[in-house]
Parts: C-alpha cells; sequence; structure tokens
C-alpha cells in the first residue's frame, strides 16, 4: 500500500477527478471503490453507516469527488437532477419568494408552477441577463435567486458574479444551474453563487446510463437542509448509480474537451450555411454574450442551439433523417443527441409563455457527442439538403 495517499494541495481538476473520492479501500487494496449493494449497515460500524437512505460509503465518495471538483466545501448527491431541485425547493415555506432566469429547465417551471405554488410560493421570472431587471431582485428581496447559465435550451449566458452581489444586498440565496457547463467549464461558488446544482446524469457521468443529481455549497446550513432532504423526502441515489458517476467524472476533462472542440466547429460552419437562420453557441466571436461567457467559462460546452427556419412539423421531420444524431431528450452523454424544445423539453411551458422566452416552434437543440466532427458534419449536412 502507498506510504503516502494524500494529493497535493495544488493537484489539478483531472488529478482531482481521478483520485479524491477514493475511499473504503484499505481492506483489500482495490485500485475501484467497490459498489456497497447494500440497504442496511450493522450498527456499530467505523464509518457510522446505519440505511442507505441516509447514507453510503459509494455517496460519500462521490459527494467528496464532487465538492472538490466544484470548489465547494460540501456536496450532497440525489437521484436525479431534479431531485437535487426537488430538495432546494423544498426548503421553502409558505410566502417565500423566488426570482428566477425567465428561460430555465421545463421540470424545474413545471415544479415551480404546479408544485410550489400550490404551498404558497410565489414565482417571479425575469429576463436576468438584462442588467435593468436586477432590481426586482432589489423590490422583491426573494428567498431564493434561481439562474441557469447556460440556460436550457437559449444558452443565454448571464453574469453570475454581478447578480449574486445583487441577490446578498438583499440577503438572497443564489442558486447556479451548472448542468450545462459542467464543473469544469464552470466554477459558480467562485463566481459569487451560494449553491451549484448539477444534474450528474449528464457531463458528470457522460455516457447515459444512470441518474443523478447533486447541490454543492460552503455553507454547513445549506448542506444540513439537503442531507435532511435526502434522508425525509427518500431522494437519495442508488450505490450503483452513485458508482457510475464516480466512474464518470475520471474522464469529464478529456470528453468535455471533445464536446467543446466538436460543437464549437459545429457552430461554426453553421453560421456560414445558407439554410441557418439562427445558431448560438457561447464561444462563438459574434454570440452577444461572448465576453462574459469566455470570462466565466473555460470551454464553450457541447450544447448547440440552432433554427433552420423549420415550421414545428418540418423541425421533426429534420430530426428524422439524421443518423448520428439521436432524438431523444437529456444531453452530455458521449453520443451525440438532437432534440426539439417546444415539443420535449419544453412543452411543460405553455405556448405564450414559451416563445416570449424565446422558445419557439423552429428552435433545435444538438447535445454534441464525441464522435469525429468530420462525421457528424456529414450528417448534418445530408439532413439539411434531404429537407429542402
Amino acid at each position: 500500500m502507498k506510504e503516502d495517499a494524500s494529493l497535493p494541495e495544488n493537484a489539478r481538476f483531472e488529478t482531482r477527478a481521478i483520485h479524491v473520492g477514493q475511499d473504503y479501500r484499505s481492506e483489500t487494496g482495490a485500485v475501484t471503490p467497490p459498489i456497497y449493494m447494500t440497504s442496511t449497515f450493522e450498527y456499530g460500524n467505523p464509518g457510522g453507516f446505519d440505511y442507505t437512505r441516509s447514507g453510503s460509503p459509494n455517496f460519500r465518495n462521490l459527494q467528496k469527488t464532487l465538492a472538490s471538483l466544484e470548489g465547494g466545501e460540501y456536496a450532497t448527491v440525489f437521484a436525479s437532477g431534479v431531485s437535487a431541485i426537488t430538495a432546494v425547493a423544498f426548503s421553502l415555506k409558505a410566502g417565500d419568494t423566488i426570482v428566477s432566469e425567465q428561460n430555465i429547465y421545463g421540470c424545474t417551471y413545471r415544479l415551480f408552477e404546479r408544485v410550489l405554488r400550490n404551498f404558497g410560493v410565489t414565482i417571479r421570472y425575469v429576463d436576468l441577463t438584462k442588467v435593468e431587471n436586477y432590481s426586482v431582485i432589489r423590490e422583491l428581496k426573494p428567498q431564493l435567486v434561481w439562474l441557469e447559465s447556460p440556460t436550457n435550451p437559449l444558452l443565454k449566458i448571464l453574469d453570475i458574479g454581478a447578480i449574486s452581489a445583487v441577490a446578498h444586498e438583499v440577503d438572497a440565496t443564489v442558486l447556479v444551474d451548472n448542468t450545462f457547463a459542467s464543473s469544469l467549464l464552470q466554477q459558480p461558488l467562485a463566481l459569487g453563487a451560494d449553491l451549484s446544482l448539477l444534474s450528474t446524469t449528464k457531463y458528470s457521468n457522460g455516457h447515459s446510463d444512470c441518474l443523478g443529481g447533486v447541490v454543492c455549497s460552503n455553507s454547513e446550513v445549506w448542506q444540513e437542509k439537503m442531507i435532511f432532504a435526502q434522508k425525509a423526502l427518500g431522494l437519495q441515489p442508488s450505490p450503483f448509480d452513485a458508482w457510475l458517476v464516480s466512474r464518470g467524472l475520471k474522464t469529464e476533462s478529456v470528453r468535455m474537451e471533445r464536446h467543446c472542440a466538436n460543437a464549437l466547429e459545429l457552430a461554426k460552419r453553421l453560421e456560414k450555411h445558407p439554410r441557418v437562420s439562427l445558431v448560438s453557441y457561447p464561444f462563438l466571436p459574434s454570440n452577444p454574450a461572448y465576453e462574459l461567457a469566455t470570462r466565466q467559462m473555460k470551454g464553450g460546452s457541447g450544447m448547440l442551439l440552432a433554427d433552420f427556419g423549420l415550421s414545428w412539423d418540418e423541425a421533426l421531420q429534420f430530426m428524422k433523417k439524421l443518423r448520428l444524431f439521436t432524438q431523444a431528450e437529456s444531453l452530455g452523454g458521449v453520443e451525440s443527441l438532437v432534440a426539439h424544445p417546444a415539443s420535449m423539453t419544453h412543452a411543460s411551458i405553455p405556448k405564450a409563455e414559451r416563445e416570449a422566452a424565446g422558445v419557439t416552434d423552429g428552435l433545435i437543440r444538438f447535445s454534441v457527442g464525441i464522435e469525429h466532427v468530420e462525421d457528424l458534419w456529414e450528417d448534418l449536412e445530408r439532413a439539411l439538403h434531404l429537407s429542402q
């Protein structure tokens, strides 16, 4: 066994992703910690485990890794991204207020509108790319400010630091859904946010084979709230899913490098294509938020939005002509996916509100995978040609 298994204090992301969160191996010397497929533990064990809903070695390992990669002191893992959203949402009470970015994940909107409102929570949606709308935070003094950056699906970039500064003036907690960016590319806690939330189903795991979520923070108070929610609401992941996310994190950096490179190349080519009326990608120099995106993020991620001037039905037909982009919800896996937000990820949002936020019938969202970029481009060109 190693005489000293500790990491250097200045270990980089790639090294920490592989070496942090590797406990519970000393008895066997296993290079990879095992999956603890047990529902309960013998009382009085050294780890203090009792029942898997309350904790597992696999949870603790994953939480330790994610806290390190997100630059936080604490992390609590959940059964899915929506479970993580639920954990935060249920920390609120009747009379509380959320100020939310206008363009958010459809399931977040559904939870806000169909659950939280029934419990007396007020939600106000605002376009937080506009500095003049920051005043809403000062006026309403919300308990929670809910952000996504990049947003789903429009890839809007929000100034996390500036919004956090305003929110903290009125003692509001700032949450950033960091799913589209990934832990490698963006550090919301370092930018000023109080909570960083991820659907670890996506880029953290990266292989489309499990569900998971996490909330990271530097607050002991919020950590206690998240642990309570994990246990009391039954939001814990399975040990196997936690183990799969732990495995996926080891390759997050190399995967994200390819996701970013492929998406940027496709965005540049689509921008010049005569059939394309709109292409949105944070790291395109033509993007209005390019300077902010390159300041907050290390790369543009693998999400790409395009409008080919197609109707609702034509957009659906276009997606069926693709061979390498599978029409499916979710994102962040090694394989490329394509989605029609209006009928898929954001179908739960009423049409008028959806379009007011900018999610129109012709928008198509791509989760660009790590295949060879020339194969992906040829697939797009072929589908566009067949759609004429």
